[in-house]
This record gives C-alpha cells, structure tokens and sequence, in this order.
C-alpha cells in the first residue's frame, strides 16, 4: 500500500461517513473521496515529508519539469454585481475601477495572438458578470472560435451560466470554464453574499453536462482556518471527476475591498496548500494563480517542488499584476524548467 510518510492512505481517508456529499450529482464513490479529517491529515505532516509525498504523485502523472503557461485576458472589466468580498471589480467597493464594455473581438484575437507568441499554449478569457446575458453570447461564442483557430487552448469565465450557455459554448469548441469554488462551505458566506455555494456547483454541473473540462480552484488568505483550506481542497477533490485544472490564488488585498489589510498568509502554509492539491487531485494541472507577484522566486521554487505545474504568464492577471514575461523566462532558465502541456 502507497504510503504519506508511513501514514496509509487508507487511513488519511477515513472518517468518510460523516464527509457530507456535495450533491447527488458530484458524490464519488466512498472509496475515492477524501474527508476534511485526511486533507487536514496532508497538511499536518513534516513539512518535507509532505512535499516528497507530492513530489512523488507528481512524478507519476507528469514530467516534474514541464509547466504550462496559460494567459488571462480581462475582456469586460468592472462593474460586477456579485459583492466577492476579495474582488476590484465588484460593483460594491470603491477601488476607482471603472466598468468597461465587452472589447472587440478583434482585440482579444490580438491579444491571443501575442500570447502565443510568447509561448502560451491556453488562453483564458474572463468577464466581471454575474452570469452572461444572452445578447452576449454571440460575441464569446465567437472569440472562442477565433481564439482556436489560432491554435490555442480556451478557457472563459463569465459567472454562473445555464445549461444551454454551456452547451453554446461547447458547440463554439470551448476547452474549459473557470468557475472557482473560493473558500470551504463554511467559510463561504463571510466573503460572498450575492451567490450561494450550490449556485457554484449547479454551474460546475451545468459545465460538465455540457462536455467541457472545469477549471476550478479557490483563494488562500481569506482569513480561513487551517481545516477550512483542508476543506476547500475536499470539496475539489470530491467532485466527481475533480476538476481537469485546479487554480490557487493567494489572496491579494486589494485596497477598497472588504479584504483590504488582511494578514498575509504564511508562505509555508501556501506551499502546503499546492501540495495537499497535488497529493489528493493527482492528475489536475495545479495553477499558481493570483498573488505569484508577491512570492519571490525562492516561494515559487517551492511551490514547483510541491507540485504546482501551471502558471498564469504576462503582465496582467485580470486586474492585478503577474510578473513579466522576461522574469518568468529568466527563472525557468535557473530552475531548468521547460514551457509545455
């Protein structure tokens, strides 16, 4: 039996039965889900035995030294309805953000373009909506079918969609939809208040049903406990099949925002986070998402080790800064890291 520092999985998994199922339509089988207890159980190991662990999970399902680069285009920015506790663009708080329109798509193909061109292989399109109104819908449609033609992965998020949203953009050959669950159930509603958590798992539904793989992942730093971000992690890794990709973003407190001066997260805890994330969703991509611009490249490093092996590349993440593209190419050299699938 395959051990976590002579701890059996079996036993990391147990206590099972009082683990709540998501929904009928995301509960796994009882011998592939993993209780709050077992998650908690990664994050309470030696903090080197936890990364072997990982490394080790890593290693069976990837090349270690492989990450692929994926860039994040803001194609409506502002002026969301959703109150997201942590969010600039939230219609709610005052960040001197302006609303913006739904740009071209002549420019999003350019922006594609550009990121291809530095070596991204998925391009990722996000809108500030609550969900997408149907006058909308050509447009994305649309930019996903140019976003394709040029080579790309896809990736969009644009809120809750219904299932015949999901469908439409399917046919348009969509790759993935990013619909995050952000925090633990029990932690969700001192963040958001305009979107319940079922709200979020109808859509992950609504997205599988449609036949497209689901980019899901969550914020560290919200102000959670240790069992919340164990929690999290449960929720992603017991949805039936977990996600395809996993972000994880560390919070970055925007002034204006209701998270504005919250402490910082310890970066060890972090790295336990991409760790527990590989460990129980073996083959997600694991993103390094939100806030990699404040790590410096030693936490990065660790971050790779731990199992992260997907990076959100450029300027820009939607609204908050990424490190350059020049940075990011200067310490994959130094890590001997290649850009790839």
């Amino acid at each position: 039996m395959t051990v976590i520092a002579s701890i059996p999985v079996a036993s990391l998994r147990s206590k099972l039965a009082g683990s709540a199922p998501l929904a009928a339509r995301t509960a796994a089988p009882t011998n592939e889900r993993w209780s709050v207890a077992a998650v908690e159980g990664l994050y309470e190991l030696p903090f080197m035995d936890l990364l072997f662990r990982a490394q080790q999970v890593h290693r069976e399902h990837f090349d270690a030294n492989t990450v692929q680069l994926s860039t994040l285009l803001s194609i409506k920015t502002g002026g969301c309805a959703e109150d997201c506790g942590y969010c600039p663009q939230s219609a709610h708080h005052d960040t001197g953000m302006p609303a913006s329109k739904l740009m071209p798509i002549s420019e999003v193909l350019a922006a594609a373009q550009a990121a291809k061109d530095q070596g991204a292989s998925r391009f990722c399109m996000g809108a500030a909506w609550r969900s997408p109104k149907q006058r909308d819908m050509d447009a994305v449609t649309d930019m996903v079918r140019g976003v394709r033609a040029l080579g790309l992965e896809t990736c969009m998020t644009l809120g809750m969609l219904e299932p015949q949203q999901a469908t439409a953009l399917k046919d348009a050959g969509l790759d993935y939809y990013n619909h995050n669950l952000d925090s633990d159930p029990s932690h969700y509603g001192t963040i958001i208040s305009t979107r319940t958590y079922q709200d979020r798992l109808d859509t992950l539904n609504n997205v599988r049903d449609a036949g497209i793989n689901v980019c899901c992942g969550g914020i560290v730093g919200l102000g959670e406990t240790r069992a919340q971000r164990a929690g999290l992690l449960a929720q992603l890794a017991n949805l039936d099949p977990y996600p395809e990709s996993v972000p994880i973003n560390n919070l970055v407190a925007v002034p204006g925002t209701p998270m504005e001066g919250t402490a910082p997260i310890d970066p060890f805890e972090f790295v336990r986070t991409i760790a527990a994330a590989r460990i129980t969703m073996p083959t997600t991509m694991v993103r390094l998402s939100a806030g990699r611009e404040q790590m410096d490249e030693a936490l990065q490093a660790l971050c790779f080790a731990a199992g992260a092996n997907s990076i959100f590349y450029g300027d820009r993440l939607l609204t908050t800064s990424n490190p350059q593209v020049e940075k990011d190419r200067g310490l994959f050299a130094r890590l001997g890291l290649k850009a790839g699938c």
